[in-house]
């Protein structure tokens, strides 16, 4: 038993992925200690980001191809790597010591389906993706513009939202989530 199993079961996710999620953790926490990844400097405050990042999971394909931009420490990139497997995940941190860290990140968790590249989403020319994420790194609608760039037909751009937007663009959809007694959402729209 992991204590992401409860939440991992509610989402329709493989209860399986627990203790590899429960190990990122404690790599995580172990690496932030040297270099900042996040502020988060306890469990309790990584599993709530770790709690939050599963939400987008039933939102991706669990087969294809997904880009995460501005990857940090890997909330959600590995998150969404540990719970689809089938999936190939290219997370782009330009940040070096991120990036050394997302490196870490997917090989100590052997995740090989996670490729960590040193680049600016200006400097990625790939535009042939299922899906692209972006968490706290953009504007929201900023995002989604630059996101459904990136995009196949058919393919959606996923953002985070904490604070209510009314300014979405048309085709946008809000799929709402509790996370710790608050509602948060998440904002999906598709390419035609």
């Amino acid at each position: 038993m992991s204590r992401f199993d409860e939440l991992l079961v509610q989402l329709n996710l493989d209860a399986s992925a627990g203790p590899t999620l429960e190990r990122f953790v404690t790599l995580f926490l172990r690496w932030n200690a040297k270099i900042n990844l996040s502020a988060a400097r306890s469990t309790s405050e990584l599993d709530e980001h770790v709690r939050d990042s599963l939400h987008v999971i039933p939102m991706l394909p669990a087969a294809g191809r997904v880009l995460d931009v501005g990857s940090g420490g890997g909330l959600p990139v590995v998150v969404a790597a540990i719970c689809l497997p089938a999936t190939d995940f290219v997370a782009l941190e330009p940040v070096h010591k991120k990036h050394a860290f997302l490196r870490t990140a997917a090989r100590e968790l052997q995740l090989p389906n996670l490729e960590s590249r040193a680049q600016r989403l200006d400097d990625h020319a790939e535009r042939d993706y299922d899906a692209a994420i972006s968490r706290a790194t953009f504007d929201l609608v900023e995002w989604l513009e630059l996101g459904l760039e990136r995009l196949r037909p058919g393919g959606s751009v996923i953002a985070f939202e904490a604070v209510p937007r009314t300014d979405l663009p048309a085709g946008a959809t809000r799929v709402p989530y509790e996370l710790e007694g608050k509602t948060r959402a998440l904002i999906q729209l598709t390419r035609p």
